[in-house]
């Protein structure tokens, strides 16, 4: 770092940090309050700060630089940083698999040896003697290309991949020879949010794509999204010779999802307008499978956004669907294309108290995963709708998502080889494969773990928040754990886009529990926990009860001397980050730490960035009056407050995260840091920012980058809750 930059480190406000050995000196960096006030319909509201959205500016770089250079160096000197990090890289160093996509009795899945940056994709042609296909380690020297998705054609030999430099969300479209692991000249660009959709007869597949932004800019990192467009990529033609498949130029943002039915003769086409999980459903006849053709007019089964729609499958002409039309926990009916209208809709599978949060068709029948209370569990079910038992799980865990793929259950019609993993706190994800024609399973790729899971314990428990919902909580912790009301704690959430929070395996928390701390997990409002219902009461100008709902967790752990004020932090990323600041801002008193990571800190004007607008749906935006007095109110940026004794925060963001830009993160930082200028907080305690660089939102972040930040990060945690 230059000199320029290390003076500039040095300016600033000073705050006494006793970090136990000896005290040090922050000085947070200088950053200048402009002079910006915008007019909401009366109110003026001052936005000093506005100029670190520019990310990319002179001032901005030379500030991210001085900010990095006060907290790295302040977290490297915590006393247990070194001990952390080796621990870590200890414990984060064991065989683990992504989910297998079987095709053409080939198997295909990733596998990271321990430390490997990203994780191997490998192909096994069915003798148990795989090999690798594709390893992106060798894409870069410093890891930070991943491979983000991909998928095999239905006869296995072509590979149609995905890959994302630096987390940014924007994909790289391959294609490889299965068998000699070449690439193909094709190469597609201007890719976001994407799947890929072969047809059968693996000439081709379906894909979506933005626009070049207007003659004269540059592509850039953070480009406004709009029209994107459905396409259809022949292999060995240019991109610019991909066929247009579907658009609508009045909709700017339409988003565009295609998949192909396994008999190869309908294309299904999801139509998305925001991040909500309502869409409309299109399809295609394509003809025969041998000979797709794109000449047939869409049917549009559903044309408004009513409700979710994912097709399972098909025999013949009639559909099976997942939908929460007319049930908000999910039900699964079959559409017979000939009688599209929903009056002749037929449901298979009713809504029942669960939430339908998956199914397939595989074997020759239906698996649907359903969640209770948070908590998986596996049924399976004919095509007419009559139940055949449950698939057991090994407790209280989940089947997740697993990062190749991002697939929960992998299997398909006339295969009876269904594949899911498992996973819980104490429990990293194992891949098992059941056969559905014997009704047996059993462990797939088993794992060596270098730990004992039955060291550590996890309790579901239920408490009442502010307006009298009741809430899960899972408590997970070490054997012997005494409640004492001292234990460090870690509380974390999330509470937003119908996204559940289920247990799931993270070798930074259990090296915390291994240190005798406490992890929590809060199912919040606003998840998908308990159904659509569940979801809009923490949308929009509910959004508070998200924050009711995590301060009543908080204090649940108190009362119940899990914890206390002094031992308790909370956590939480992008949705999860406004999470955290918010609560701080409302219950300061309550926390000792807090880590909002890769948060929406700026809820007046997240709607100008990327892909912000399509968040409407869950928050609103200040476009409108009642919006913006909702989003005013509980804003992280706008409700900071100088004089308040804040808990010690280190906010987590990195420079390319294009999902929730990192102006969020700096204009948060820079207005907590003036908030706590020693003159105005005795005894203030830290509050830090940490910056990656060449790193993104989260996905596709090298394994060397992830044992830094989480050694930071539970260094602090541990100074503070001690």
């Amino acid at each position: 770092m230059n000199k320029r930059l290390w003076a500039l480190a040095a300016l600033g406000w000073s705050v006494m940090i006793n970090t136990g050995a000896e005290a040090q000196t922050l000085k947070y960096p200088a950053a200048p309050r402009g002079e910006v006030v915008d007019d909401y319909f009366g109110t003026r509201v001052a936005d000093p700060y506005r100029w670190l959205e520019d990310v990319d500016s002179p001032q901005t770089r030379a500030w991210v630089a001085a900010e990095n250079a006060l907290s790295l160096p302040y977290l490297a000197a915590l006393p247990e940083r070194e001990a952390l990090r080796q621990r870590l890289g200890a414990l984060w160093n064991y065989e683990r698999y992504d989910l297998p996509q079987r095709k053409a009795g080939k198997l295909f899945y990733g596998r990271n040896d321990g430390l490997q940056n990203q994780s191997v994709l490998y192909v096994d042609g069915g003798d148990g003697k795989p090999r690798v296909l594709l390893d992106p380690n060798t894409l870069s020297a410093d890891g930070t290309v991943a491979l983000t998705q991909y998928e095999p054609s239905p006869d296995a030999a072509y590979l149609a991949y995905a890959t994302a430099a630096a987390g940014s969300d924007w994909n790289e479209f391959r294609v490889r020879r299965v068998a000699d692991g070449v690439d193909t000249d094709d190469r597609l660009t201007r890719i976001k949010f994407s799947g890929i959709a072969w047809t059968r007869d693996g000439k081709g597949f379906f894909y979506s794509r933005y626009p070049l932004p207007p003659a004269g800019s540059t592509p850039g990192t953070f480009d406004e999204l709009a029209h994107q467009k459905l396409y259809y990529h022949r292999l060995g033609t240019a991109q610019a010779e991909d066929l247009l498949v579907a658009e609508n130029p009045a909709e700017p943002q339409w988003g565009w999802g295609a998949e192909v039915s396994d008999d190869g003769r309908y294309l299904i086409v999801y139509v998305s307008r925001g991040s909500g999980n309502e869409n409309a459903l299109w399809v295609k006849d394509l003809g025969t499978a041998e000979a797709p053709s794109l000449a047939a007019p869409f049917v549009k089964l559903v044309d408004d956004f009513e409700a979710e729609y994912t097709v399972l499958g098909n025999r013949g002409s009639t559909l099976y669907v997942r939908t929460s039309r007319d049930a908000a926990r999910g039900r699964i009916v079959a559409i017979e294309l000939g009688k599209p209208a929903a009056a002749e809709w037929k449901t298979v599978v009713p809504e029942s108290v669960d939430t339908l949060q998956s199914a397939l068709m595989a074997g020759d029948g239906l698996v649907a995963l359903y969640m209770h209370d948070a908590t998986s569990r596996l049924l399976r079910y004919g095509v007419d709708g009559k139940a055949q038992g449950e698939i057991a799980l090994p407790g209280l865990g989940s089947v997740p998502d697993l990062p190749l793929g991002g697939i929960q259950l992998s299997g398909q019609a006339g295969d009876p080889l269904l594949f899911y993993a498992y996973t819980s706190f104490n429990q990293p994800a194992t891949n098992y494969v059941y056969d559905l024609s014997k009704n047996s399973g059993r462990v797939f790729q088993p794992i060596r773990l270098n730990f004992d899971p039955a060291d550590y314990v996890t309790e579901q428990v239920f408490y009442k928040s502010r307006d009298g919902t009741r809430i899960p909580l899972f408590i997970s912790y070490k054997k012997g754990l005494k409640r004492n009301g001292r234990n460090p704690t870690l509380l974390f959430g999330y509470g937003g886009f119908e996204i559940s929070k289920t247990p799931e395996f993270s070798v930074p928390n259990l090296v915390f529990m291994e240190r005798g701390g406490v992890y929590a997990l809060a199912n919040l409002r606003g998840g998908g926990e308990y159904g659509k219902a569940w979801h809009e009461a923490g949308t929009l100008d509910r959004k508070q009860n998200v924050f009711d709902d995590f301060a009543a967790a908080a204090q649940y752990l108190i009362e119940q001397q899990w914890t206390a004020p002094a031992h308790l932090a909370i956590g939480g990323r992008s949705n999860g980050g406004l999470l955290v600041g918010a609560t701080v801002n409302q219950h300061p008193e309550l926390f000792a730490a807090a880590f909002p990571a890769v948060g929406v800190m700026d809820m007046l004007r997240y709607h100008k960035f990327t892909i912000g607008w399509a968040w409407a749906g869950d928050y609103g935006t200040a476009e409108t009056e009642a919006g913006f007095r909702t989003l005013y109110a509980y804003s992280p940026y706008h409700n900071i407050r100088s004089g308040v004794r804040y808990p010690a925060v280190l906010v987590t963001t990195a420079d390319h995260d294009d999902r929730v830009v990192p102006g969020h993160s700096f204009k948060y930082a820079a207005a907590l840091q003036a908030a706590v200028a020693p003159d105005g907080v005795p005894g203030a305690r830290p509050a830090l920012i940490r910056i990656d660089v060449n790193a993104g939102h989260g996905a596709g972040k090298p394994i060397g980058k992830l044992i830094e930040e989480e050694a930071d990060k539970l260094a602090f945690l541990l100074r503070f809750t001690r």
